[in-house]
């Protein structure tokens, strides 16, 4: 990675930073240690209690704190990444600032250091030329009609608003782990029990006593009209849940509702009734030319499969396509692209 290489810090078994092992490392390669990158709150859903002592640690050694903002969402209002000892930080504006987060971007947002650095940070021909460092995009200020949107979400929303984004967004996170966790164990946990704006649950122990996979519970959300969250990140097999603070109690409570439904489908797998290959929840989604299908030969009824439970009749999503062999796709590479003697026609 820019020519340096990369040393791994372990975490503990709550998801934390393990210090001691930071610690260790740090003395290690104190020699050669340039900058320690961290995640606050922490990818795994919880905030490290230790981060000033992280920092300390990191300084003592002669290195710097490169905090990822990823997490902004739980931090607005409420804390100042210079404070607990970042010197460099990028500020995502995805989530947090009304730009929306998916689909590979927008990747915008600013890039916050301390004084010292200053001087290190790239200039731009059209601004400051004289900068000791060049440009590192196109744009001096990146994508302005982006940062258009966010510019007015802040000034609409002020200070307060901001701040009681992200209570709601923690208070929505802590709101579906508590629902949850009696049916999909919730991975990590603060020594309160509490998380921070996200929460991971884990499925992965009803592999063994069902077959069921992470894959199988989210092609089954789009039934009950959800996308499914994050998918085995940051932890294979798991499902990472970020509601925000932009879904309503009714909307959480609604996709609650369906995870604890579909936990009981699984428990009919778990209990005998059929096997996990003969399930709903892997032959999700279901489709209308499912629903429609004159021999439907599933061990389950049309019913059960196109409107599970709690899914209203009048009020449904119907997914375009059924389930594809994802594996198959992963390794069978197909070029969507016409073939070039089409061009050569229609030029005729």
């Amino acid at each position: 990675m820019v020519g340096m290489d990369v040393v791994v810090v372990a975490c503990e078994k709550n998801g934390d930073v393990d210090v001691n092992d930071l610690r260790a490392k740090a003395e290690k390669h104190a020699n050669d240690l340039a900058a320690v990158m961290i995640t606050y709150p922490s990818t795994h859903g919880v905030f490290e209690e230790h981060i000033s002592e992280i920092c300390d640690i990191v300084h003592g050694h002669g290195g710097q704190v490169y905090l990822d903002g990823a997490n902004l969402n739980a931090q607005v209002g409420l804390s100042r990444p210079g404070d607990y000892g970042a010197d460099v930080s990028h500020l995502n504006l995805h989530k947090t600032f009304c730009i929306p987060h998916g689909g590979g971007g927008p990747g915008m947002g600013p890039i916050g250091v301390k004084a010292h650095l200053a001087p290190f940070l790239p200039g731009h021909p059209a601004t400051n030329g004289d900068a000791p460092v060049g440009p590192v995009s196109a744009a001096p200020f990146g994508s302005a009609s982006i940062l258009t949107i966010s510019y007015i979400y802040i000034l609409m929303m002020g200070g307060e608003g901001l701040k009681r984004a992200t209570e709601i967004a923690i208070l929505n996170a802590n709101y579906i782990a508590a629902r949850l966790d009696p049916h999909f164990a919730v991975l990590y946990k603060n020594a309160r029990g509490r998380v921070a704006h996200e929460c991971i649950v884990d499925p992965r122990p009803l592999k063994t006593t069902s077959g069921v996979t992470v894959d199988d519970i989210a092609k089954r959300l789009i039934d009950y009209g959800f996308h499914a969250p994050t998918m085995s990140f940051p932890v294979p097999g798991t499902l990472m849940i970020e509601p925000t603070e932009s879904e309503s109690k009714a909307e959480l409570d609604r996709f609650c509702d369906a995870m604890i439904a579909i936990r009981k489908e699984i428990a009919e797998v778990e209990a005998g009734r059929f096997k996990i290959e003969a399930s709903p929840l892997r032959h999700a989604p279901h489709t209308v030319h499912d629903i429609a299908d004159d021999d439907w030969m599933r061990a389950y009824t049309r019913s059960e499969g196109c409107f599970p439970d709690g899914v209203s009749r009048t009020d449904k999503y119907w997914c375009p396509v059924g389930r594809v062999d994802n594996v198959y796709g992963d390794r069978n590479l197909v070029c969507s692209c016409p073939p070039v003697s089409d061009y050569a026609e229609a030029a005729e």
